[in-house]
């Protein structure tokens, strides 16, 4: 069974950047679509940003033109870079397949990856 870990969280003033990295077990990062999804206390999980099998990104309006999407095939590894972030995007964020906008995987998620935006 493939796994995804994601990385480099962490505390950011308002208005600053984060890259957070998703790392996978296996092939799957090419192999389907996959998004980053995030959720903030007391809140359900979102998706954020969808790469396809083939490349195509697509953002949520919260995030578009803010987020960037990519992977690394080669290193099985697929990335999030945040920028002008918000005290609202504070949120745990994970990767994971990501075949439809309206709902969520029912397994496969990784431990998370803790943004805090704050002053």
């Amino acid at each position: 069974q493939v796994q995804l870990v994601e990385s480099g969280g962490g505390l950011v003033q308002p208005g600053g950047s984060l890259t957070l990295s998703c790392q996978a077990s296996g092939s799957i990062l090419s192999a389907y679509n996959m998004g980053w999804y995030r959720q903030a206390p007391g809140k359900q999980r979102e998706l954020l940003a969808v790469i396809t099998s083939v490349g195509n990104t697509n953002y949520a309006d919260s995030v578009k033109g803010r987020f960037t999407i990519s992977r690394d095939n080669a290193k099985n590894t697929m990335y999030l870079r945040m920028n002008s972030l918000k005290p609202e995007d504070t949120a745990v964020y994970y990767c994971n397949r990501a075949e439809s906008w309206f709902s969520v995987p029912v397994s496969g998620w990784g431990p998370g990856a803790q943004v805090t935006v704050s002053s």
